[in-house]
């Protein structure tokens, strides 16, 4: 019978249980391997998420996740899957001093830094980075930890952000950090880093139905080809003791494989989680909402439809409806849901217009794509009759096989933004197709950015962000 003690798992000792569990390499160290990246509990819909940001967002990218929740997995994941004209390079020592970032960052692009002070460093930078923009490259800079970086090396940060031409940022920046990033850029000095922040994403611990999941998709990924070994039993405690922290789940269930290889057992019973548990030392993550649901990262990101060949694809196979105006609407106005929280203070709301009903009241009997084909035909005429300097603030991005969850999102959006203001467009931002889904046509950035301020607050807090209608013919020519 194998007991547990405080020291009596030997050094690497999952390579002990491979062949015991018909395995090719151990499933769950806790070092990233993106041949182990779990797309499950939103995580794969964050990564596109980011990329869309970095390929055409402005501004910076922040990722904020508790200790051990995937963060750094998900910064190999990103670094992997950018496009070949994409250049990622990595700040990854927190504790630089505002002097010493310029030297790091210009290091890693290549620049001899020696004698030279920061504003040198800067224009070598700049140069550097406006040769790759004509080349047709972009450059991203992927800063881990951010959470512990002095205060003042976050603002050189903000000021890398600074370096642009006319009409494009030379440099996109992700910061990936802890739940205390939020607390230094809420103080009064950081206030214009924060403001540059266009993108925020939290990485949230997995939920209670996607542990089983987990578990039995890193065995596969590491050669198991039999069974669930996971009793009901097992994976509650695992559940309930690792909070939904990827990397707590990690820890437990590679004890709990030696232990059972240590019983000459294939089965993971309650008894080894246990041992593992009384193994293990966790502290519980500050203020982690464990089994909150995420409702409107996953919808806003993670749910949607598969194209099929563009337009005419989803034109000629779906119910046709008369669109009510071919014009360009006015500018959004946001109303604020009943069933939602109130908006923030000073953020009231106008009654949405009245030029489109809500589906319900439209017609009771509409087809199921009925709303998708409403908005496809009003965004197509929606950018043909728009110059290319007009904005649009783009809400999400949908990535799925069912034409029906369409309607889904677009009812729940259709009790919280006016339908008349949201247009649909193909994309294909990874191999996946997909579709943008924006809200409003306004002339000017400023218009466009202060309506961003009368969303919901889940929508504001999934970061959307501002395109030209240039910007969309842009996107949608080069997939032809």
């Amino acid at each position: 019978m194998w007991h547990n003690h405080s020291n009596s798992y030997p050094a690497h000792s999952n390579a002990m249980y491979l062949d015991h569990f018909g395995l090719n390499q151990s499933p769950f160290k806790i070092t990233p391997n993106t041949e182990f990246f779990y797309t499950g509990g939103n995580r794969g819909a964050i990564l596109d998420a980011l990329l869309y940001a970095i390929i055409h967002g402005e501004g910076i990218v922040k990722v904020t996740g508790e200790i051990g929740s995937g963060k750094t997995m998900l910064c190999r994941m990103l670094e992997s899957m950018l496009p070949d004209n994409v250049e990622a390079i990595y700040l990854a020592n927190p504790s630089l001093n505002r002097d010493e970032v310029f030297h790091a960052i210009a290091d890693e692009l290549g620049l001899a830094t020696e004698g030279k002070r920061g504003g040198e460093i800067m224009r070598l930078m700049q140069n550097c980075l406006i040769e790759k923009h004509a080349a047709s490259k972009q450059v991203v800079l992927l800063v881990e930890e951010a959470q512990a970086m002095p205060l003042d090396t976050l603002e050189e940060i903000r000021l890398l952000s600074n370096l642009e031409t006319a009409h494009h940022k030379l440099l996109q920046i992700v910061l990936f950090g802890q739940p205390e990033l939020n607390d230094h850029l809420n103080l009064p000095q950081m206030r214009q880093l924060k403001e540059r922040i266009t993108h925020g994403f939290k990485v949230p611990p997995l939920d209670q139905k996607d542990i089983p999941e987990y578990l039995m998709f890193r065995m596969r990924a590491a050669g198991y080809h039999g069974p669930s070994i996971f009793s009901a039993g097992a994976i509650k405690l695992i559940t309930a003791a690792s909070q939904g922290i990827t990397r707590r789940i990690n820890v437990l269930a590679d004890k709990a494989l030696l232990a059972a290889f240590s019983e000459n057992t294939h089965n993971i019973l309650p008894k080894h989680i246990k041992a593992a548990i009384e193994d293990s030392e966790f502290t519980s993550p500050a203020k982690t909402p464990w089994l909150k649901k995420i409702a409107i990262a996953a919808a806003l990101v993670g749910a949607g439809i598969a194209l099929g060949t563009g337009w005419q694809h989803l034109t000629e196979n779906s119910p046709r409806q008369p669109e009510k105006t071919a014009t360009a609407p006015a500018p959004q106005q946001v109303a604020a849901p009943a069933p939602q929280p109130p908006p923030a203070p000073g953020a009231e709301e106008k009654p949405a217009p009245a030029t489109e009903a809500p589906p319900a009241q439209q017609n009771a009997t509409l087809a199921p794509t009925s709303l998708l084909q409403q908005r496809l035909e009003a965004t197509q005429a929606w950018l043909a009759g728009n110059d290319d300097g007009q904005y649009t603030v783009q809400l999400m991005l949908t990535d799925s096989n069912a034409t029906a969850r369409m309607d889904q999102i677009l009812g729940k959006m259709s009790r919280e933004i006016d339908l008349g203001q949201i247009y649909i467009y193909p994309t294909r931002i990874t191999a996946r197709h997909q579709f943008g889904i924006t809200m409003g046509s306004f002339p000017t950035r400023n218009e466009a950015q202060a309506s961003i301020d009368k969303l919901p607050h889940d929508y504001r807090a999934n970061g959307p962000i501002l395109r030209t209608v240039k910007g969309i013919r842009d996107e949608m020519a080069k997939q032809k």
